[in-house]
């Protein structure tokens, strides 16, 4: 399904938007990776239609594929003048080749975006601009140790919330990445550490032991302030968003504290994604 967004961003482009030529070497690496699998020239000039295609321009059989790959290249730096019918036509190219090919999954495409600030999101099936100066951090992919459904789980989950932010419902987006940060906590469950194995089914109990098992280090003091923002949350009279929102003296959630709500959350998301790994792979290690 095409991505949907207004058509009035479909004609404008200006030097203070277009996309970095950063990004653009790694969309191609992408690209790279999935004409790896197959047919490359076929492939190449494939997405040289798609480019060319989005500018309303027409792409020509190249002479070889070496030329192929630089023309190519051309038409990634043409589209890149207008973000949107850049994003469409990576999006819409890749999304056609589903079927038979590999192709990178949304979280990826939106990181790439965000690392360097390109004002723009893709939740299918739309494409979107979230506030200006209200910049989303990243979250970190998750470990391959995890299923592909735990993987779309998570992934759904931050799109969720950036939904709700940008339709102006902060509380139901913190609760949403609550949610995700509460359902990843439960991997360390049954995991051995040096002090015992893990033995916790709650994210209160899980978040404990792990601090326990790091005692004057500074992920005890990371998952100290976890726990103090998850407090807060929990409360009535605080965030309000977890157990209800007190009516005679709670406060409801701003859109300005939501964001920066949210984006402690994936701060912490990504934190225990990467602690999660390197656990795993330390046990790994041990066994070899």
């Amino acid at each position: 399904m095409p991505l949907q967004f207004p058509d009035s961003w479909r004609f404008k482009s200006s030097p203070d938007s277009v996309i970095p030529n950063a990004a653009i070497d790694e969309f191609e690496k992408l690209i790279g990776i999935i004409v790896a699998k197959g047919n490359r020239w076929e492939l190449l000039e494939y997405f040289k239609e798609c480019f060319a295609h989005t500018v309303g321009s027409t792409s020509v059989w190249s002479t070889s594929e070496s030329w192929a790959s630089t023309d190519l290249r051309s038409y990634l730096e043409d589209a890149a003048k207008n973000p949107p019918l850049f994003l469409e036509a990576f999006y819409d190219a890749c999304e056609n080749l589903r079927d038979k090919y590999a192709i990178p999954d949304i979280e990826r495409i939106n990181i790439i975006c965000l690392e360097h600030k390109i004002a723009y999101q893709i939740y299918p099936p739309k494409l979107i601009k979230p506030n200006e100066g209200e910049e989303t951090i990243p979250v970190s992919e998750s470990p391959p140790t995890f299923s592909e459904s735990v993987k779309q789980l998570i992934r759904q989950s931050l799109e969720r919330s950036e939904e709700l932010l940008i339709d102006n419902r902060p509380r139901e987006a913190v609760q949403e990445l609550f949610w995700i940060l509460e359902s990843i906590t439960t991997a360390f469950r049954g995991e051995q550490l040096q002090s015992g194995r893990i033995q916790g089914k709650y994210f209160n109990v899980i978040v404990n032991e792990l601090r326990n098992a790091n005692e004057g280090t500074a992920i005890n003091y990371i998952l100290k302030c976890l726990e103090n923002l998850h407090g807060y949350h929990s409360s009535p009279t605080g965030g309000g968003s977890r157990h209800g929102l007190d009516l005679k003296d709670g406060k409801p959630m701003t859109l300005s504290e939501g964001r920066l709500f949210c984006n402690l959350i994936r701060s912490y998301i990504s934190f225990l994604l990467t602690e999660y790994e390197r656990l795993i792979n330390n046990d790994v290690l041990e066994n070899l």
